[in-house]
Formats: structure tokens, C-alpha cells, sequence
């Protein structure tokens, strides 16, 4: 499940509260709840997302209430209508009644022992409208125990100076309460509505909520983007934060990865062009001093200057991942670090115009990987893929006559190279020639089926390795059926998973090469005499796992 994933990624980045969905709306939100909370969050609190009572019930029967509780969720996040004109027209009932039904989910809530936000929807335009009113929701709930109050810009046409003032004028009325901001994005000003309302807070509080997501998804034009507040708030005011600052553009670019959407190239601090750099004086200048031109040190959010007179960046970056995979040593000599540069710069070279054609790499490191690893002295490729084909068409089904009575079959056959293996009588590498046939339900279903025939047979270390997920991109629509189409492919072996890329006009072949690749990223990881020494795959305390950066020879 992808949402899994995400939360895993944020909890690692280090925020506090992750709100996860609604469980008493549908059936796969409450499957959620579940599955993540058997996650081992370090730092983060799950969160799940509700309304107060219905106005003809009690707490104790209320059933969005009690999926609440059966979500197992630590923190539980109420959303109350703060605005005596929706609690008219949307909710029928009376002003009374909208307090009484704050206060008493809260304190049902309060009493099973859980962490309670209640998001006081509309609060600024029930503010604007009858500011008693709105400071009456906030007190209904404050005075049932609620652990923060939320106030929420839900039309999305407040003003930074507007939220800055009704914030400070609630502050002022509640001193002890705990008050957060939740902004939607309709005026283009969420994340300055978003930074008001934390300065109008200041100095009046130990902290504040900040609700928002990555990348600004959400409903209409989307919610406060957390990728721009995160680093405004620690970088431009000061905000003592405990996120992974360096890892923002990285989840940034996961998470649209993980969604199958494009990144946003001009996006505040982990766009690909927030710190990009033409020619002319602009780039003369970042030569001599990057301050010139930019307003923070790129690396601080974990992205990259790009001047396109220079590679610099791009080869210490890849630098970067040769020593963290194990293959180059903290401690080379200059030697080896000068030999890793000119192979870097080979590889950069490949990701650059993969990137131009529009693939990225940022939820696909095992394809970085490889490249990196091709170029490594003593490396062989697992297996050399020689040819394949597909051939689709229709097979009779039982009982049926022509082509009305015949079902769809697609049937791959693939032609491979395989470097020995490990499933034979132990001959030090020999090369042998695999014919092998797959069926499916489609081209890239029965290629898979015929890859694993043939890879499985020679290699024993891909049992249990599975394809789980499959995701296609057109790279340029404009193109119609000549666009280059990127494919993405996920594979597990149950406790990791890998993600690998191919990018071609075909489908299919794109398909393909995203297959291998995840097949000889496994391969190359647990067969030393593939992998020219280095076997950095994480140790899990298996016998005869080596651990990251260990040198391994064969014998």
C-alpha cells in the first residue's frame, strides 16, 4: 500500500503527527489503521481524521465516533464547524447545538485516553462573520480537554494580515490553549497564511500545530505545502524544528513519485529548478559565489545548485551514493576517489539525458544503483538479456466456437545470457544460453513470467522476490502514440523493496528494462561474483550477510 510507504518516509523526515484518513468512511481507510500500526514509528504519532457527533446522537452511539476509537489511532482529529452560518445551512442545527456537540466528542474522546485536535472548520469566516461565536467553539472544545485547537482557512480566501490578527486575538483570549493553523490554497496564499498565523504564535506558546502535505495535495487548488512552510519557518525564521532538513527535496520528489505524478520543476526549495542556473551573468556570478544568486545553500533541503556550464554538483552527488552503497570507501585514497569521479561523470552523463527525456530518479534509487555498479572495476552483469518477443492473440475458450467463444492470450518468450548461477554444481561462473516462454494476462505480465522462469531456475536468492507494484507515465503527451512512455516498477522480497525505471516510445520495451534492471539489482547485491567485491545490502543479522560497505571474495 503506497500510503504505508509515505508514512514510513515521513516518520524517518521527522514530523509529529501523520493523519492518515477517515476510518469511519470507508472500508480501506480502516484497513489502513491496521496495517499501519504494526509500523515501527520513531517519530511520528498516527493520526486519524473524524467529525464530532451527529446532532441526533450521543457520543456513546454515534458511529463515526466509535470507528475513531476502533482505529487504534494514538491521536484522533475531530473536524467542528467553527462558523454559525455553516452550522445552519450545512449541519440544521441550532448554534447550541454545534457547542454541545464539540464539547461532548471531545470529552468521549478525552475519556478513552486518547490525544484530541479538534479542527475548528471555517474559523475565520465565522471570525470575520461573529467573532463570540467562533471563540465559543474554540472554548466548547478547550474546556472538554481538547489537546489543541486547529483554526482553519477552509475556503481558502483569507489574507496573511487577516489570519496573522484573528490568530493573535485568539491567542490573547485562550493563553493556555495549544492552537494550530490548517490553510487551503484557493487565494495562492496558504503557506503565507500558514507562516502568519506561526508569527502571530510566537512568544505566546511553547509551539503550535501546522497541518498541511507534501508537494500542497489537496482538494480544489490543494492544501498548505509543507515543502515550502518546513524550510521557511526553520531557515527564514528561526522555528527550532526536529525534521531531516537535508532529506526534504528527496521526500518531496517520493512522494509525487509514489503518486504518479510529475515533479514540479518551480517549486520552492526542492523544485529542479529552485536553484538552476542559465547563462549570462547569473552563472558567471555562482561560479565565484553561489550567495550571488541564491537566497540558502541548495544542500541544506537536500537539493543541488545546477549550472549547466559545470557538473560538478551532479558528479559529488553521485560521489555521495558510491560511498554510501559500500562501493567507494570513506577512506580512499585519491586515487580510487579520482577513479570514482571519471565514473561518476559517466554515469551522470546517463542520468542527465534520462532526466532531459523527463525520467527521474528520486523513488528509484536501485536504477542509480546499477549505473553505478556497471561501472565498477570487476563487475558482470548477472545475465545479458539476447531477445524476446510477444505474440498476443486469442485461444478458443472451453465450449466456445470462433472468435466470440475465444479468450485473449499473450504469450512472451525470452532469450538470456546467464553468468552461471547459483543453483548449479558450484563451476566458478560459466555462461550458459536460457530459452524460456511466459503467459499472462498482458505483453508485460507473460515477459515477467518468462523472466522468471528462466532467472529462477539459475538463481536460488530470488525466491520470494515478487513484483508488487507497476506504474506508467507518458513522458510527452504532445507526441500522441509516438510519446516515450516511463515505466516504474516496484519488487519486494517481503522485508525490502526496490524500485527500478525504463523509459522507451514502446511500452513494452520500456517494461522490460525496468524488469531486469530490478532483477539484476537483487542479484547483484547477494552475488559477490557479480558485484566486483561489494555486497552492500543491509544486514539483517542472516548468517553469511555481509553488512554495508564489506569487501566480500569469492573463492
Amino acid at each position: 500500500m503506497d500510503k504505508l510507504r509515505v508514512v514510513t518516509r515521513l516518520d524517518e523526515f521527522g514530523v509529529d503527527y501523520i493523519e492518515g484518513g477517515w476510518p469511519g468512511s470507508n472500508a480501506k481507510d480502516a484497513e489502513f489503521f491496521a496495517r499501519a500500526a504494526t509500523l515501527p514509528l520513531r517519530n511520528a504519532r498516527l493520526v486519524a481524521f473524524g467529525s464530532t457527533r451527529h446532532k441526533a446522537a450521543t457520543p456513546a452511539s454515534d458511529a463515526n465516533l466509535a470507528a475513531l476509537l476502533d482505529s487504534g489511532a494514538p491521536v484522533l482529529t475531530l473536524v467542528g464547524k467553527a462558523c454559525a452560518y455553516q452550522v445552519r445551512v450545512v449541519l440544521g442545527a441550532g448554534a447550541g447545538d454545534n457547542l454541545a456537540m464539540i464539547s461532548s466528542s471531545v470529552a468521549h474522546l478525552k475519556a478513552a485516553g486518547r490525544e484530541v485536535l479538534l479542527d475548528a472548520e471555517h474559523f475565520f469566516d465565522g471570525y470575520k462573520a461573529d467573532p463570540p461565536y467562533a471563540l465559543a467553539c474554540v472554548a466548547a472544545a478547550a474546556s472538554a480537554g481538547a489537546d489543541a485547537v486547529v483554526l482553519c482557512d477552509t475556503n481558502g480566501g483569507c489574507t496573511p494580515w487577516e489570519v496573522g490578527a484573528m490568530t493573535a486575538a485568539v491567542a490573547a483570549a485562550f493563553p493556555g490553549l495549544r492552537l494550530g493553523i490548517h490553510c487551503h490554497n484557493d487565494c495562492g496564499m496558504a503557506v503565507a497564511n500558514s507562516v502568519a498565523a506561526v508569527r502571530a504564535l510566537s512568544g505566546t506558546r511553547s509551539g503550535c500545530v501546522v497541518q498541511g502535505t507534501v508537494n500542497g495535495y489537496g482538494e480544489r487548488t490543494g492544501n498548505a505545502n509543507l515543502t515550502t512552510i518546513i524550510p521557511v519557518l526553520g531557515l527564514k525564521l528561526g522555528v527550532p524544528l526536529r525534521v531531516a532538513m537535508g532529506a526534504l527535496t528527496s521526500l518531496s520528489r517520493f512522494v509525487d513519485e509514489v503518486a504518479n505524478v510529475p515533479h514540479a520543476g518551480g517549486a520552492p526549495f526542492v523544485g529542479a529548478s529552485a536553484f538552476a542556473h542559465k547563462g549570462g551573468i547569473h552563472v558567471a556570478a555562482v561560479l565565484k559565489d553561489a550567495d550571488t544568486y541564491q537566497h540558502v545553500d541548495p544542500a541544506v533541503v537536500g537539493n543541488a545548485t545546477r549550472v549547466l556550464v559545470s557538473e560538478l554538483s551532479g558528479r559529488g552527488n553521485l560521489l555521495s551514493k558510491a560511498r554510501e552503497l559500500g562501493l567507494l570507501s570513506p577512506t580512499a585514497p585519491a586515487a580510487d576517489v579520482d577513479a570514482w569521479g571519471a565514473r561518476a561523470r559517466r554515469v551522470l552523463g546517463q542520468v542527465k539525458a534520462l532526466e532531459h527525456a523527463g525520467c527521474t530518479f528520486e523513488a528509484a534509487e536501485a536504477s542509480v544503483e546499477l549505473m553505478l555498479r556497471r561501472t565498477a572495476d570487476g563487475y558482470r552483469s548477472p545475465f545479458v538479456l539476447l531477445d524476446f518477443s510477444v505474440l498476443t492473440g486469442l485461444r478458443a475458450s472451453t465450449g466456445g466456437g470462433g472468435a466470440g467463444g475465444a479468450d485473449t492470450v499473450t504469450r512472451a518468450t525470452i532469450k538470456l545470457e546467464l553468468l552461471g548461477g547459483d543453483a548449479g554444481d558450484g563451476d566458478a561462473c560459466p555462461v550458459c544460453v536460457c530459452l524460456e516462454v511466459g503467459e499472462g494476462n498482458g505483453p508485460v505480465d507473460a515477459v515477467n513470467a518468462a523472466l522468471q522462469r528462466a532467472l529462477r531456475g539459475a538463481y536460488s536468492v530470488l525466491d520470494g522476490v515478487v513484483l508488487s507494484d507497476y506504474k506508467v507515465r507518458i513522458l510527452d503527451a504532445e507526441r500522441a502514440t509516438a510519446a516515450t512512455t516511463r515505466v516504474m516498477v516496484e519488487m519486494s522480497d517481503g522485508p525490502r523493496s526496490w524500485t527500478t525505471v525504463g523509459a522507451h516510445p514502446n511500452i513494452i520495451v520500456a517494461s522490460v528494462q525496468a524488469l531486469l534492471d530490478g532483477y539484476e539489482y537483487v542479484l547483484a547485491r547477494r552475488m559477490p561474483e557479480c558485484a566486483g567485491g561489494y555486497v552492500p545490502w543491509v544486514s539483517d543479522g542472516a548468517e553469511g550477510e555481509p553488512a554495508v560497505g564489506v569487501p566480500v571474495t569469492s573463492g
